[in-house]
């Protein structure tokens, strides 16, 4: 979830020793990349649907530092490579549509407000087109880090949504409304990033 470099930076000094902890007892750092993405995928799934959205969001929060982990892992190990940012890009993708997804199939039974499935849909299509934008930009040698909703804003956005919908504040819908207009703000913004890098 946390892929802001000045976050990483300043909670490394917390899941640095965690990490060496994870290590000592055996675990690899792909274990733990899997066992987040399954881990917040099952919540999503069990949890969501059903409007248990404080537990939900509580493990969404926590096992998002799994991408911490793994990649503190890697690197105190020398196996930092291109594997492991390949896995951990690929799990994100699942675990952000399987967040989205339980949130959207909540609505769809509880259809209140009516516009929230609408904005669900729109947030999730749009946040895989980013970064399906960026990797194909990248495999054209361009670059394609700009936009106002990457992953780390939309991450924290629908994260405190669901701490707040679970403590009976009704905020979700409306966090849904932010991150469908940021991502679809965000895809433009890359697109016409690459158009100018691609034709000039």
């Amino acid at each position: 979830m946390l892929d802001n470099a000045s976050v990483r930076a300043r909670v490394s000094v917390v899941v640095e020793p965690l990490a060496r902890g994870l290590l000592r007892v055996g675990l690899k750092p792909d274990t733990v990349t899997w066992s987040g993405a399954i881990a917040v995928v099952l919540a999503s799934i069990v949890l969501l649907p059903q409007g248990h959205f404080l537990l939900g969001g509580i493990i969404f929060g926590v096992l998002g530092l799994s991408d911490l982990l793994d990649g503190t892992m890697a690197r105190l190990t020398n196996k930092a490579g291109p594997w492991g940012a390949f896995l951990d890009s690929t799990l994100d993708r699942v675990v952000d549509a399987s967040v989205l997804g339980g949130v959207i199939a909540y609505y769809v039974v509880h259809p209140s407000p009516s516009w929230a499935v609408a904005t669900g849909l729109i947030a999730l299509v749009s946040a895989q087109l980013t970064s399906y934008i960026r990797a194909r930009a990248e495999s054209l040698d361009a670059t394609c880090k700009v936009g106002i909703g990457e992953r780390f804003e939309r991450s924290l956005i629908l994260w405190i949504a669901l701490i707040l919908q679970g403590l009976g504040i009704n905020a979700l819908p409306y966090a849904l409304v932010v991150l469908a207009v940021m991502s679809v703000i965000t895809v433009a913004q890359r697109i016409m990033h690459v158009r100018t890098q691609l034709l000039s």
